[in-house]
C-alpha cells in the first residue's frame, strides 16, 4: 500500500466499492485458522475473487472486494457473487463463512495472528488492543469526484455514524460471553489509535496535511491505518463509511450500500449547489462520541442528541428523516427488522451456543 494518496484520484462521481469482513470456521462453526490456504493456497480464487480476497490481523478472518461497481442498481448482483464464490471456494477445502460484528465464540488468546508484515508491526507498536482485535466491519465507498468536496461530505456524514451504527449493531457477545452492548465490535475497535468519530477538516489540504504528517511521525506506517468512522480515501478518491457491523443477511448489506450511497450523492449536490451549513456535524465531537456510544450501547433503542445540540430524538424518527431528505428509504428499511444483535440474544437464550453459531452462517 501507498504510504500517502493524492488528490488526484478524486476523479469519478458515484461508483462504488464494498468490503465485507467475514469468519473462516469449521463444520461446528467454530473459529479455524483458515486464511494462509485461502488467501495464498497454491489454487487461484475464483473469478469474482481473484486479486480481491485478504486476510486480516487473525488468520480466521477474511476480507472481500468487489470491483469497482458502476452504479448503485448493479451493487446487489456483485456483492451476491463475491458471497456465493467464497462460499463456494471455503467448502471445496473443508471450511463454511460466518458473518457478524464479532464471533461469539472468538477467544482471541487461543487464535492465530496473521503472518503478513503489515499486520506483525501493528501489532508490535499497538500492543494489547491490537492483539485482541477480532472485529469484522462491512466498508462502504462512493466514489466522489472533488477532493474538497470529499472532506466536506466526510464532515457531514458525521452525524448519521451513530444512526447508522445503531441499525448494524449485531455484535453482544465476544470471548464467549454477553457484554451487555449492541454493537461491542465499535468498543472494541475504538481502542486502537486513530479509530472512532474524527474531527472536522477544514478542506482537503487540511486532512492531507494530518495524513502527512502522521505518516512522517511514525505514528501510522500508511495511509490505510487511519481507521475512522468515515473517511476520504485518498488512494481510492472516496468516501469510506466504516461504521457498520459485519452482516450475515446479504438484504441488510444491500440497505446499507444502497442509503450510503443515496448519503453521498445527496450531500455532494447539496454541496455542489451552495448548501454547506452543516446538518448536524456542526454539533461539538463529544456530543457525536456520545451519540455513537448510545448506538453501540442501546442498538435499535437508542436515542441521540439532536443536530440542535439540544434536544433528543429517536432512532426511527432520525433515520425517517435522513430518508425523506435524501430520496431513499433504503436505511428505514431495517427499522422494522429485527436487530443483529436482539437476534443473536434470542437465538442463544432459545438454543445455545451451538444455534447461535449456526445462525451466523452464510
Amino acid at each position: 500500500m501507498e504510504e500517502l494518496g493524492s488528490r488526484a484520484n478524486f476523479d469519478r462521481m458515484g461508483t462504488l466499492g464494498v468490503e465485507e469482513e467475514f469468519y473462516v470456521v469449521d463444520d461446528d462453526g467454530m473459529p479455524v485458522s483458515g486464511t494462509k490456504e485461502l488467501v495464498y493456497g497454491d489454487d487461484e480464487p475464483p473469478a469474482p475473487l481473484a486479486d480481491r480476497l485478504d486476510h486480516e490481523l487473525f488468520q480466521f478472518t477474511i476480507e472481500t472486494q468487489t470491483p469497482l461497481i458502476e452504479s448503485v442498481g448493479a451493487a446487489e448482483d456483485h456483492l451476491l457473487a463475491v458471497r456465493e464464490a467464497l462460499v463456494d471456494y471455503a467448502d471445496t477445502r473443508g471450511y463454511r463463512i460466518a458473518a457478524a460484528g464479532l464471533h461469539p465464540e472468538a477467544r482471541w488468546r487461543e487464535l492465530d495472528h496473521a503472518e503478513k508484515p503489515r499486520y506483525r508491526s501493528q501489532l508490535e507498536r499497538i500492543q494489547y488492543p491490537q492483539h485482541r482485535n477480532t472485529t469484522a466491519g462491512l466498508h462502504v465507498h462512493v466514489g466522489v469526484d472533488d477532493p474538497d468536496k470529499a472532506v466536506w461530505i466526510a464532515n457531514e456524514l458525521r452525524w448519521e455514524v451513530p444512526p447508522m451504527l445503531a441499525l448494524s449493531a449485531n455484535s453482544p457477545f465476544w470471548n464467549g460471553f454477553d457484554t451487555g452492548l449492541a454493537s461491542a465490535r465499535s468498543k472494541i475497535f475504538e481502542n486502537l489509535p486513530n479509530t472512532g468519530m474524527p474531527t472536522r477538516f477544514e478542506d482537503y489540504d487540511s486532512y492531507e496535511r494530518f495524513e502527512r504528517r502522521m505518516v512522517e511521525q511514525g505514528s501510522i506506517d500508511d495511509r490505510g491505518e487511519l481507521w475512522y468512522d468515515v473517511r476520504p480515501h485518498t488512494g481510492h478518491g472516496t468516501v469510506e463509511v466504516r461504521t457498520p457491523d459485519a452482516q450475515a443477511d446479504p438484504a441488510v448489506v444491500r440497505a446499507f450500500v444502497e442509503g450510503i450511497h443515496a448519503l453521498v450523492v445527496d450531500l455532494a449536490e447539496r454541496y455542489e449547489d451552495g448548501e454547506r451549513e452543516p446538518l448536524g456535524a456542526g454539533l461539538r465531537r463529544e456530543l457525536l462520541d456520545e451519540n455513537k456510544w448510545r448506538a453501540m450501547r442501546h442498538g435499535h433503542e437508542a436515542t441521540f442528541v439532536d443536530r440542535d445540540g439540544e434536544s433528543t430524538i429517536g432512532l426511527a424518527e432520525a433515520v425517517e428523516r435522513t430518508c425523506d431528505r435524501i430520496g431513499d428509504d433504503a436505511l428505514a428499511t431495517l427499522l422494522d427488522r429485527e436487530s443483529g444483535s436482539e437476534r443473536q440474544r434470542r437465538i442463544h437464550e432459545n438454543g445455545g451456543s451451538e444455534a447461535l453459531r449456526e445462525s451466523l452462517l452464510l
